[in-house]
């Protein structure tokens, strides 16, 4: 793979690895000189990186695709169903009680003729 296919948490993996395997004597996997050694002052991370950059590590990263799972799925959609029957119930109880309510105020209009004479006695 392309070193820029890879994300930079992969990159750090993988020059690490080669970098440990390089600093337990494993041999190289690129021709450098003595003065480009000496020049990085033989850094086991600048070697690895410099391998990584030449795409010659037989290192690969697997990246599986995620499964499907119609399951859970089906489960949350049931779910959201179960959710909105609940909401539904629920506003039709308060519009029965709202209904409750006006055919009450309706039954007894005397009720409502007496509240507004305690307000004015309030008042008063």
């Amino acid at each position: 793979m392309d070193p820029q296919e890879f994300t930079r948490y992969e990159q750090a993996r993988i020059i690490g690895a080669r970098a440990l395997q390089i600093a337990m004597n494993a041999p190289l996997l690129i021709k450098i000189s003595n003065e480009d050694l000496e020049k990085i002052k033989f850094d086991a991370l600048k070697i690895a990186e410099i391998e990584f950059n030449s795409n010659v590590l037989p290192i690969s990263v697997k990246k599986p695709f995620p499964k499907k799972k119609e399951d859970k799925l089906k489960r949350s959609i049931e779910k959201r169903i179960s959710d909105k029957e609940k909401e539904m119930k629920e506003i039709e109880e308060e519009e029965e009680i709202a209904r409750e309510g006006e055919i009450m105020a309706l039954a007894n209009p005397e009720d409502e003729g007496e509240e507004e004479n305690s307000e004015e006695s309030i008042e008063e």
